[in-house]
């Protein structure tokens, strides 16, 4: 039968989990995932939060997991979005959208912006338009990243926007974390530095 590696590709039944040393964990199991065992290892992966915003006839955002840099010359960076999202083909047909990203204490807009419909969204928000996109800027994010929307690329299911850096600005404080499906915070003591560093290659 089919599997999720490619058509026509088989896979061999999982084997049981060998007995390990008294005192060490399991060794872990690995295999061909369907949707759902895919989606639960994603979750594994600790990210930030934050708003995609941009300003159409109306402001416009939705949360996002999947900003990342991409590259500091030029300065690019990338985020997803379903092929469903309403919201998608007005933020590229605007040419630019900015990325806020969430303090710890924004857990409240990190679900406002993930659910409810569009034009309630900023409702009571407290915002500004970027000086130099237009974009909303939602007051006392972690930090902010005005883009140019470079390219849009399809990615299976998603679509892969690649933004062309145009202004950023930071403020202080945590960040808020998505992790397993949940929003989290930091344990340890807060970061007290303030200067940006350069993102891993």
């Amino acid at each position: 039968m089919d599997s999720p590696i490619g058509p026509g590709t088989r896979t061999a039944p999982r084997p049981p989990r060998a007995p390990s040393p008294a005192g060490r964990p399991p060794a872990p199991r690995f295999f061909a995932p369907d949707e759902r065992e895919f989606r639960t290892t994603l979750g594994h992966f600790c990210t930030g939060v934050a708003v995609i915003t941009a300003q159409d006839d109306e402001p416009l955002g939705f949360t996002c997991q999947s900003l990342t840099a991409l590259s500091l010359t030029p300065p690019l960076v990338t985020f997803a979005a379903g092929n469903g999202s309403r919201s998608l083909p007005r933020i590229v047909r605007s040419g630019v959208f900015s990325a806020n990203v969430l303090a710890s204490d924004q857990e409240a807009l990190g679900r406002r912006f993930g659910s409810g419909q569009q034009e309630e969204r900023f409702s009571g928000v407290e915002w500004h338009p970027s000086p130099i996109s237009g974009s909303p800027h939602l007051a006392d994010a972690l930090a902010w990243i005005d883009c140019r929307v470079h390219e849009a690329l399809p990615g299976g299911d998603h679509t892969i926007v690649v933004g062309r850096v145009t202004g950023v600005a930071w403020g202080s404080g945590d960040p808020l974390l998505y992790f397993r499906s949940q929003f989290r915070h930091l344990a340890a003591p807060p970061n007290t530095a303030t200067a940006p560093s350069a993102p891993a290659t």
